[in-house]
């Protein structure tokens, strides 16, 4: 019999296939706002632009170093802006259509849903997500996956961000669940495993590209349907 009875979820990424529903965005984007006209050679180089400036803002926001509406709208400035293209106005556009659209772009996992419906008769499940609360709420709505979960904790709620301990202390004490029957689900060593470790929880690491990595977690799947076998 499992020691566990709450399971702690990352959404993006984990269960959220990000990349797939950012780039279907994208596309969108890139043709509703004539971006090559404009001087963008391709979809494709706009992608790596945008995910390199992305990924530093994501570093800063985490760290409480920026806010999220400084970080939704300087996303899109710094990556017209490295085609050079200078259009604040233009900037804003983008940010607002792409956090509006990207929740209606529902794409999960492959066996996301066999993997909720199974642990969701054994165990309590709860999201722990660092992504924007409005935007998370739609996923979760949209996708019909919200009625899996027992609670939703968004870094905004809490007032820091994975993977600061306070987020995991808060969601077990939500759930009323304790560190020794507690998991953490994710796909970010350094945010999700690394940040349920400090809170004294087991780890269990979501790595579908099956990436080398040296950092000790409890369990490992490169699969979500892997759950059923290993819970």
């Amino acid at each position: 019999m499992s020691k566990y009875k709450h399971f702690f979820i990352d959404l993006d990424r984990t269960i959220w296939d990000h990349e797939r529903s950012s780039l279907e965005s994208f596309k969108f984007i890139f043709r509703y706002f004539k971006l090559k006209e404009l001087g963008i050679p391709s979809l494709d180089e706009m992608v790596s632009v945008f995910n390199s400036h992305n990924d530093i803002l994501w570093s800063h926001y985490r760290r409480g170093e920026i806010k999220k509406e400084l970080l939704s709208v300087k996303r899109f400035e710094l990556t017209l802006n490295s085609f050079y293209i200078d259009n604040p106005g233009l900037s804003h556009e983008i940010a607002q259509e792409y956090v509006t659209m990207r929740p209606e772009r529902a794409y999960l996992f492959p066996n996301a849903i066999q993997a909720l419906s199974y642990l969701n008769n054994k165990y309590h499940l709860h999201i722990i997500t660092n992504g924007f609360e409005e935007v998370q709420f739609q996923k979760l709505k949209i996708t019909g996956i919200d009625k899996y979960f027992k609670n939703v904790i968004t870094s905004e709620e809490a007032g820091v961000k994975k993977p600061d301990p306070f987020i995991f202390e808060l969601a077990m004490h939500k759930a009323g669940a304790s560190e020794s029957n507690s998991i953490m689900l994710g796909d970010d060593l350094d945010v999700d495993i690394e940040g349920a470790r400090n809170a004294g929880m087991d780890q269990l690491f979501f790595n579908p590209e099956e990436l080398l990595h040296d950092v000790k977690v409890n369990y490992e799947i490169r699969d979500l349907i892997e759950l059923k076998e290993l819970f």
